[in-house]
């Protein structure tokens, strides 16, 4: 994992194989869940520098341009006022067949905190629990979608010869959750398969003292877990994780077994 192009095809093979979170319809909005076949090869160039969230959106780009039936129309326009004041973008528009779609992307990492409203999916926040599940939907249902409707999308639809009306809307969402150690959930709203891991807290993290550790830098929270990391021991990790604490932050570990199996998991506050 040394050569960033390696890292980048490590990075998109992670977010391919990752299952969409919802198989069907929600809160009205309707769902794009593409087939996971074979990893394809990634060949874009120039995300080194670029954060998470993009490098998804490129990622599914990628993705979209495999199925030869799809056309992409434009991808992350930026839609500005007539005084050059951007108020958002449209993640992607694309014909299938002769239809014409408008996709915004999603990619999260979530907590499942059953202590946290009445649904699955108000049971799920992030890392750092600043962002729920619930939000990032009634953002995309009530901002995000209606977008492609605003006058000022107007002058980038005529580019490419449709109305706002011509469109469909789906949502691209996958994400990765993480359940309470020790805890095993059943999911009903929720893909099951979206479960990867596991979280505790800091004050838990003396009963791993016997593990081997690894912490990702955020880009590559996407990688599938691998033997071939530069593993640290509780001992060596332990004052990386002290100052996170210190700070707040939620890092994610990889964690290898005495027997060699590796898992994902979230330290949290």
């Amino acid at each position: 994992m040394k050569n960033i192009s390696d890292n980048l095809q490590a990075q998109f093979s992670g977010f391919y194989n990752t299952p969409h979170l919802f198989l069907e319809p929600v809160l009205g909005m309707q769902t794009l869940v593409t087939q996971i076949e074979n990893t394809p090869v990634f060949e874009g160039l120039g995300l080194e520098r670029i954060r998470l969230g993009q490098r998804v959106e490129r990622f599914v780009g990628t993705e979209l341009r495999l199925n030869k039936s799809l056309k992409i129309l434009s991808e992350n326009p930026q839609i500005q006022t007539n005084t050059n004041i951007t108020i958002g973008e449209l993640d992607c528009l694309y014909l299938d067949g002769e239809q014409p779609v408008h996709l915004e992307i999603q990619f999260k990492f979530y907590l499942y905190d059953q202590s946290l409203g009445e649904t699955e999916i108000d049971h799920c926040i992030g890392p750092m629990r600043r962002d729920s599940l619930i939000e990032k939907l009634t953002k995309l249902k009530e901002k995000q979608l209606p977008l492609l409707y605003a006058d000022e999308t107007k002058p980038l639809l005529g580019t490419i010869d449709f109305l706002a009306e011509d469109f469909i809307q789906k949502i691209y969402f996958k994400a990765q959750i993480f359940v309470p150690y020790g805890k095993t959930i059943q999911l009903k709203t929720l893909n099951p398969e979206c479960i990867y891991g596991f979280y505790f807290k800091y004050t838990e993290l003396p009963q791993f003292k016997n593990y081997k550790f690894y912490k990702p830098k955020k880009t590559d929270w996407l990688l599938d877990v691998t033997p071939n990391v530069d593993w640290k021991t509780y001992n060596a990790i332990l004052p990386e994780l002290n100052v996170f604490k210190d700070e707040g932050y939620s890092p994610m570990l990889w964690i290898k077994h005495k027997n060699g199996e590796i898992e994902k998991c979230f330290v949290v506050v």
